[in-house]
């Protein structure tokens, strides 16, 4: 559970977006409209009706024109935040559901504290959203709406995608462990995987794609040992399998595999891709792990 100190720490940061934004509520992204803000922008000729006060006399006084100065308008941008509430994310000593949780909860608060609109979607359930602004006040909302977040069963991560909300350019974080079929399918020479296909979705609808990878310590350091009966926790598949030196190795170049692929396509899509253990501190997965996707 992530404590006050930790969110007064953490309000030094914000997101990073590659998009301007183009809605119309007041927030604290640049925009692609011109207007009022502590930001300049760039000069323009005077027009009838133009503001007097944002006339630049000096500019008038060295070349006899009249000026006008205008300044970055500052609008809100959506942060859409899809959290995979499948049945494998219920898994490890430190669980990757309580990870994603603590990660939503860390995005939630970097959106609203810098004045963005946040949607918050169950992958299992895209109709559960909860959409909020008004700043870090709103924050409460947000821990609330996480809280009751329930892992179980399974979900279909493309088609959850095409269910969001389409609003206008922003962020689209997505947290998942993505040991889904559909997405673990291998990239065709000739057609593309599920999880490439994600991605290009997210940059047609003009989305800067955040994927946080959430693994948990047990399937990224494996110790199991002998043979094993396992039993798929979301379609109760049984394989029966000996974990010995040579299937070890094979997991571990089919998972090293399954993360170069996520980073190309997010490197392809001009994404961030990050790997949470969840195993790791969260201080240093916070504030060191997730630099990339910070504006700093």
């Amino acid at each position: 559970m992530l404590d006050a100190k930790f969110y007064d720490t953490l309000s030094r940061l914000r997101l990073y977006m590659s998009h301007k934004s183009s809605l119309n509520m007041s927030g604290g992204r640049k925009s692609i409209h011109k207007g009022i803000s502590a930001e300049f922008s760039d000069f323009r000729e005077y027009m009838p009706g133009d503001d007097l006060r944002r006339m630049d006399w000096n500019v008038y006084a060295r070349l006899d024109k009249l000026y006008i100065r205008e300044y970055m308008e500052e609008k809100e941008a959506v942060v859409s935040v899809l959290i995979d509430t499948s049945a494998s994310m219920d898994y490890g000593t430190e669980s990757k559901a309580e990870l994603a949780k603590d990660l939503a909860s860390v995005v939630g608060f970097l959106a609203l504290n810098n004045m963005d609109r946040l949607i918050l979607y169950d992958m299992k359930d895209m109709g559960r959203g909860l959409s909020v602004s008004g700043g870090r006040n709103a924050f409460a909302k947000v821990l609330k709406w996480i809280s009751k977040l329930e892992f179980s069963g399974e979900i279909d991560m493309l088609s959850a995608a095409r269910k969001m909300q389409k609003r206008a350019p922003g962020i689209t974080v997505i947290i998942s462990d993505f040991l889904h079929a559909n997405i673990l399918e291998k990239e065709e020479k000739l057609q593309k995987g599920s999880y490439e296909k994600l991605l290009q979705y997210f940059h047609f609808c003009k989305q800067y794609p955040v994927i946080l990878h959430t693994m948990a310590a047990e399937e990224l350091r494996i110790t199991l040992e002998g043979t094993l009966n396992l039993i798929d926790s979301e379609t109760d598949a049984k394989i029966r399998l000996t974990m010995d030196e040579r299937t070890i190795t094979d997991y571990e170049k089919e998972w090293n595999r399954l993360a170069a692929r996520m980073k190309k396509g997010c490197k392809a899509g001009r994404g961030a891709y990050i790997l949470c253990d969840a195993g790791k501190d969260r201080n240093q997965l916070i504030f060191q792990d997730l630099k990339e996707i910070y504006d700093i």
